[in-house]
């Protein structure tokens, strides 16, 4: 795919659930928005604005529920017990940064702290990528074992293998978010420079359709008004078609 003006239509029409994941969870959806044009920044009051909001909200749930027993989080946890994965040890995203609102969320960039701030506003797990840097179409699988992951290690670059069954999503060249939605790649992060983008929104079903089309709308307006020529393609993956 040609990384100065990306068929972001045909990208997104090419992206698959593999069966053996809606046999885990057929309550599954996947709310993928793919992104062109964007003016790439560093993170600014109008982000600060956000995850100030998004820690606010997330310290009003936590101070009636814990955080593991948040409806979301809770099944994601179980989805993660469902291949294999120990969800105390390795937290879904949305759970991660849920538990770090109350000290602060990260500030990364324009992007990152854009979804960051829409995850736990909205409460569903969402990462974002460079997809200029994407080998092929994204594809949700459970992983044969081989599959190639670019990660960091104690400071240093390192390539991992994901656990056989594990879910992970993947393109042509190898693992770009192990685990479902656990921890993402080197190879396609977002970076200070990034102008496309694919963000992948994940939802069960205690997440109404509707909950998550709000969350993806409210981060296709940020992230819109961050260049005068964006264009935003999106598609919804299901069970049932």
């Amino acid at each position: 795919m040609a990384t100065t003006s990306p068929d972001l239509e045909a990208f997104l029409a090419d992206a698959r659930v593999a069966p053996e994941v809606f046999s885990l969870r057929p309550d599954y959806r996947a709310l993928l928005l793919a992104v062109d044009g964007i003016e790439p920044g560093a993170s600014d009051a109008t982000t600060e604005a956000l995850l100030t909001e998004a820690e606010a909200s997330a310290r009003e749930v936590l101070a009636a529920t814990a955080v593991t027993d948040v409806p979301h989080i809770a099944a994601w946890r179980d989805a993660y017990r469902a291949f294999g994965a120990k969800p105390q040890r390795t937290r879904n995203s949305l759970e991660a940064l849920t538990r770090r609102a109350g000290t602060g969320l990260p500030r990364v960039n324009r992007l990152t702290d854009i979804y960051n701030a829409v995850s736990v506003k909205h409460r569903v797990p969402l990462g974002g990528e460079d997809l200029s840097r994407y080998v092929g179409p994204p594809r949700l699988v459970r992983a044969a074992g081989h599959e190639a992951f670019d990660t960091v290690d104690r400071g240093e670059p390192v390539l991992e293998h994901p656990e056989v069954g594990e879910v992970v999503w993947r393109d042509d060249a190898g693992v770009t978010c192990r685990r479902w939605n656990w921890r993402q790649g080197r190879r396609t992060a977002l970076s200070d420079s990034t102008t496309s983008a694919l963000f992948i929104l994940d939802a069960l079903g205690v997440l109404t359709d509707e909950e998550l089309l709000a969350a993806g709308e409210e981060l296709a307006t940020h992230v819109g008004r961050h260049g005068a020529r964006v264009r935003i393609a999106q598609r919804l993956l299901r069970h049932d078609g």
